[in-house]
């Protein structure tokens, strides 16, 4: 529903908005202590980002740090966290991506230290609001092959699954960016409930995912591919 939303938010509003998905990433329980990294763009060269080595539930504005896409600093105090250079990265490689939310919720982190993707075709909302969701290599933190691992499935996919280590969600607007991480975790609790514990399961068929899938083209949202 927000892939077609283009226009870049205000200084002002993009901040509030990154204060407002930390929360909730936090209050989900998607993040722990200081872990995880929220970022929006304001122009097709700048961004906002939150700063390292801060809860993302209890972040205040002046916290912030406003970059550009070479990562130079161009307001803000605080120090950004290294792994900026995947948001940096995602945005380089595509453009039309305004923002990205970078999480480690317990199930979906559970698929990425698994080495899995996450491609059931057993939930429509799984289907239609993020198609399959590749699993990115291990890359060693702080390195450059962190973003390297990512820039793969930038132009295909909505998310990804980072190997042992978490989840990375991006979209047109950060809101997008935000619902798709809920998307993501709640649809691998539904996957490990139905196929792991419960172990009986229905899947869509070849006509159902069709279906499906022809709903969330309609919905404006090109990138997901097709469950296997």
């Amino acid at each position: 529903m927000y892939e077609n939303i283009t226009n870049y938010p205000s200084d002002e509003e993009a901040r509030k908005l990154i204060l407002e998905v930390g929360r909730r990433m936090y209050d989900k329980g998607f993040v722990a202590s200081n872990d995880g990294n929220i970022s929006v763009k304001v122009s097709d060269s700048t961004l906002w980002a939150t700063p390292t080595n801060v809860s993302k539930g209890f972040m205040t504005e002046d916290m912030l740090i406003k970059m550009d896409l070479d990562g130079n600093v161009i307001e803000g105090t605080w120090k950004p966290s290294s792994e900026i250079r995947m948001h940096l990265g995602v945005y380089n490689e595509e453009p039309s991506i305004h923002a990205v939310c970078h999480a480690h919720p317990v199930c979906g982190t559970a698929f990425a230290i698994r080495g899995r993707d996450l491609d059931e075709r057993i939930l429509p909302e799984g289907v239609m609001q993020l198609g399959v969701v590749p699993c990115a290599p291990f890359a060693m933190l702080g390195t450059d092959e962190v973003p390297k691992s990512v820039l793969p499935y930038v132009h295909d996919y909505n998310a990804v699954l980072l190997g042992n280590h978490g989840v990375l969600t991006w979209g047109s607007n950060l809101m997008q960016a935000y619902m798709r991480m809920e998307t993501l975790e709640h649809y691998a609790k539904i996957v490990i409930l139905s196929k792991y514990v419960m172990k009986d399961y229905r899947e869509f068929t070849d006509e159902e995912l069709d279906g499906l899938i022809a709903i969330r083209e309609s919905l404006g949202i090109h990138r997901g591919g097709r469950p296997s």
